[in-house]
């Protein structure tokens, strides 16, 4: 178990000595995060055939005092998307060791988070993607880059405000921080008004990286001026480590009626506002943006569902967005630019075209795709819920999914269509679509599996609701330190 900490410690390390390692030789310092990325790959297949769930206690002082890492199959999971995701993302050929630097601190943090067992470590690590993701999306030197940036740079500084006021509520009303002890607490200690109000600022705050309505302005923008392969990451590996941390402190420390009913008007207004957005949208790269604050809205409103089947909901749409999102934005570096571009594309990229399709009828739930399962989930789950609330949005959530098949299948209209093309043909053989066929393939091979990996995920989701099991495991029995 004691590789555990080095999911932390070899990307935070590697972070710092690259630059120092770039003055020598800039081959050394591209190379050196794809070395220590797959080598914490090998690390998580290792712990995966571990007694789960873990804590580990850092630096041995016991929790709650100590701050600990607390694995389980979703922890491990994220860990394990972390160096995926972002070693399908390097910048092999254009990248910079300022800029691998910046990819192994986000790869160390996001790791951390994954793992993280209290609110102190959470913000910590947060603020470090934070601070990685302003320095990938600047480093490309466009006004458009900066001036991007900046907006995402005030409303992550809003975010923590909003996020160190609510921590700041739940210590004082608890005089504690690690997440076990807070569950065993939070039923008498946050109950109330108090309790609440902390948490919509927790959400609000964490929920800017997550995408969540209404602390998403800044995502078409971000997202147009980063590179496409950013892009990807951001949507695809950064929100969903957001969205983890607030399950976490969700099902642990805000687990009522009132957070789940936030949760599931939060999530349909974003639902609501993205994919109408899309629709709307003339831009391939803004559609694609608008569309994750959709799917992203989604999300949370299977959390706002409760229980097993809540998480359940909620993480298989958050893994289904985690493949298709950034094979989409692979896909849009050929393609970005006016939807009106794309007419007839397919008969000059027939693999290209085919894999858009794909994607698209999967994120608009067509079987038996995963994107069906997922969303099968969520309505299941809203209509066992049976409240006024969990009807409307249900209604809400299949109204909008038509929005959202016109305007994929109006594109996938434009790529058959008769007219010229209007521009020279997609790289197909380059590495962007390398990456997005790979993740387009991953999504079939899930198709092909959906059986044994919904068992795994209902095992996996019933473990992080069992919030007895989470305390005893962090604290010992009996929930004594």
């Amino acid at each position: 178990m004691n590789g555990a900490a080095l999911l932390v410690a070899l990307p935070l390390l590697t972070a710092f000595l690259t630059p120092s390692i770039g003055r020598v030789s800039a081959t050394a310092a591209r190379l050196l995060g794809p070395l220590v990325l797959i080598y914490c790959i090998w690390l998580v297949a290792g712990l995966w055939g571990a007694s789960l769930p873990v804590s580990i206690a850092i630096g041995g002082f016991a929790p709650p005092l100590g701050i600990n890492l607390y694995l389980d199959p979703l922890a491990l999971l994220f860990a394990l998307a972390v160096y995926v995701l972002i070693l399908l993302a390097w910048p092999w050929t254009e990248g910079t060791p300022g800029q691998a630097a910046l990819l192994m601190l986000l790869a160390g943090s996001t790791a951390a988070l994954a793992l993280s067992g209290d609110l102190f470590n959470i913000f910590v690590f947060y603020e470090l993607m934070s601070a990685a993701s302003f320095g990938l999306i600047i480093v490309r030197g466009e006004r458009a880059a900066h001036l991007a940036t900046l907006r995402y740079l005030v409303l992550s500084g809003l975010g923590t405000v909003l996020f160190l006021l609510g921590v700041a509520l739940v210590y004082f009303h608890t005089g504690t921080l690690n997440l076990a002890q807070l569950a065993q607490m939070a039923p008498d200690k946050l109950a109330g008004a108090q309790g609440l109000a902390a948490f919509v600022l927790i959400l609000l705050g964490v929920g800017v990286k997550a995408e969540l309505f209404p602390v998403n302005g800044w995502v078409p923008e971000v997202y147009a001026a980063a590179p496409r392969w950013l892009s990807g990451l951001l949507a695809g590996l950064v929100s969903k480590l957001a969205v983890l941390v607030l399950l976490r402190i969700l099902v642990l420390v805000f687990d009522s009626e009132q957070a789940q009913a936030v949760l599931l008007v939060l999530g349909l207004a974003g639902f609501v506002t993205g994919e109408l957005a899309a629709w709307w949208a003339r831009d391939f790269v803004r559609m694609l943006s608008f569309s994750s604050i959709g799917q992203l809205g989604l999300v949370f409103v299977g959390f706002g569902i409760g229980g097993a089947a809540g998480v359940m909901a909620g993480i298989a749409v958050a893994l289904h967005h985690m493949l298709a999102k950034p094979a989409l934005f692979y896909l849009a570096e050929s393609w970005g630019g006016s939807l009106e571009r794309l007419q007839g594309e397919a008969r000059r990229a027939p693999l290209a075209a085919a894999l858009f399709v794909l994607l698209a009828l999967s994120l608009v739930g067509v079987p038996p795709l995963p994107g069906f399962w997922a969303k099968l989930l969520v309505v299941m789950g809203l209509g066992a819920k049976g409240s006024a609330l969990a009807w409307a949005t249900l209604a809400g959530i299949l109204l909008i999914t038509v929005v959202e098949a016109a305007y994929l299948f109006r594109l996938v209209g434009r790529f058959y269509s008769e007219g010229e093309p209007a521009h020279a043909a997609p790289r197909l053989h380059g590495w962007d679509f390398t990456r997005a066929l790979l993740l387009g393939g991953a999504l079939v091979a899930a198709a092909f599996w959906i059986v044994p990996l919904g068992h795994w995920l209902e095992g996996a989701s019933q473990l992080a609701a069992d919030v007895p099991r989470y305390i005893t495991t962090v604290l010992g029995q009996g929930g004594a330190p």
